[in-house]
């Protein structure tokens, strides 16, 4: 049966799975009957070895193109594993400070090989296998992807949810589409309707990037870009790029297809995961939409704006949920669970660079979440939305040390157990303790 679904894609693809010539590459991940953001293992570029990314790189004449493919396999290859992703983002880092290039996607063909090849040594030197025949890593991605749903992480955010252990996963294999292709090429998540306060209105809103494939954009790995004008403007985004303005046509397609779904077809509001190979309207695909959940728009706390001292506002992210919130920084559990004895009632703000799955139960026991990458609909946004916590994503200033239990918001730094101020709706973070106005 799974031979015979391969060739159902190759013959829609035009693509040959294994064939250093012309790959079929593809996507392993769960299917669940209730989406558990980020909680169960995702392969992709399933069907890669160093053969077959050689001979793309010779085909398409890009080298940067086609390693990162390689390493992006490599690196779901170890983390499905058990590796964690800290020491994929070590050689990465690494090779940053080397070549003195702030981003990878800045790097040669020949940097992005190396980093590939290192990644690889890794994965090897942990005792783990790299398989490289492309149909033995598919077998393999199918068993570790469904041996996941019984992974610590998956299990914790089951109970924390209320959702039932026995409905098991199904996986959903699908062929490999590139928003890493080129500067004009990217992904992205969108939803049909304003997911900040309820309304039938349609208008796109959420988060995209060049250069990047899905993965990167729900895990909150990179900075993302605004959908629409419109949530440019609501969220005082510090940038001038947007899907609307710089890649219309798939805007525009994005906004028909939204018409279709809604308005023709008299579905519910929907979010869409999407990737396009390049600018124009044929080059986009959607590769999954669920329903949202519209967030009801309840009266939040706010801040006294009075009481705002001088240089008390630390930086501005994007606000995902809740409102006003004051609390003392936390980095880790153990941190958490010794706060919760010594002051029981004082509420507790996690602080990360980004979130990682595993962080489901710090999330979980802190009050508050904020971020320095990720967007609205990044897996930390979409957790702590669903647990009913403040959070403030996308906070460019910030640059955690967890390790060290510190940060710094450009020259200001904290230390753990610092009074710390987030605000859930507009996104702002301040230093101490900022009075909240009355309900």
């Amino acid at each position: 049966q799974i031979r015979a679904a391969l060739r159902r894609l190759e013959q829609a693809t035009g693509r040959t799975f294994g064939d250093p010539a012309n790959p079929l590459l593809l996507s392993v991940r769960s299917g669940s009957a209730v989406s558990q953001p980020g909680m169960m293992d995702t392969l992709l570029d399933v069907g890669n070895n160093e053969e077959i990314t050689v001979a793309v790189a010779a085909r398409t004449g890009n080298a940067w193109f086609a390693w990162d493919n390689y390493r992006r396999f490599l690196q779901s290859w170890g983390m499905a594993h058990d590796l964690s992703r800290d020491e994929f983002d070590a050689i990465i880092r690494d090779t940053k400070q080397r070549s003195g290039l702030p981003l990878k996607r800045l790097f040669s063909g020949e940097q992005m090989r190396l980093v590939a090849l290192a990644y690889r040594q890794l994965i090897r030197e942990a005792g783990i296998p790299v398989v490289d025949s492309p149909f033995e890593q598919l077998l393999l991605a199918l068993r570790r992807v469904l041996h996941s749903w019984e992974s610590p992480r998956a299990q914790a955010y089951r109970r924390i949810m209320g959702i039932s252990d026995d409905w098991g996963t199904a996986v959903a294999v699908q062929a490999m589409v590139y928003g890493n292709r080129s500067a004009a090429s990217g992904t992205g998540v969108v939803f049909t309707h304003n997911p900040r306060w309820s309304g039938e209105v349609l208008r796109l809103w959420g988060d995209f990037t060049t250069t990047n494939q899905g993965e990167d954009v729900v895990s909150g790995l990179v900075r993302t870009m605004p959908v629409s004008l419109a949530q440019q403007e609501v969220e005082m985004r510090d940038t001038d790029v947007t899907l609307e303005t710089h890649f219309p046509g798939i805007y525009r397609e994005l906004t028909r297809w939204a018409r279709t779904l809604i308005e023709e077809h008299g579905w519910s509001p929907q979010e869409i995961e999407f990737t396009f190979e390049g600018p124009d309207p044929g080059d986009l695909y959607m590769l999954q939409t669920r329903d949202m959940a519209i967030r009801e728009s309840p009266r939040a706390l706010r801040f006294d704006p009075q009481a705002l001292p001088p240089g008390a506002l630390l930086g501005h992210g994007i606000g995902v949920s809740g409102g006003a919130m004051s609390g003392r920084l936390v980095f880790s559990l153990e941190e958490i669970a010794g706060w919760r004895l010594r002051e029981p009632t004082t509420r507790l703000i996690l602080a990360r660079t980004d979130t990682v799955p595993d962080d489901i139960r710090e999330i979980h026991a802190a009050d508050g979440l904020l971020t320095a990458r990720g967007g609205l609909t990044s897996h930390a946004a979409v957790v702590a939305h669903r647990l009913g916590k403040t959070c403030v994503v996308a906070c460019a200033d910030l640059t955690c040390d967890e390790r060290e239990g510190a940060c710094t918001f450009g020259a200001a730094a904290l230390r753990s157990g610092e009074r710390i101020s987030i605000d859930g709706r507009e996104g702002s973070v301040y230093r101490g303790e900022i009075r909240v106005l009355p309900e």
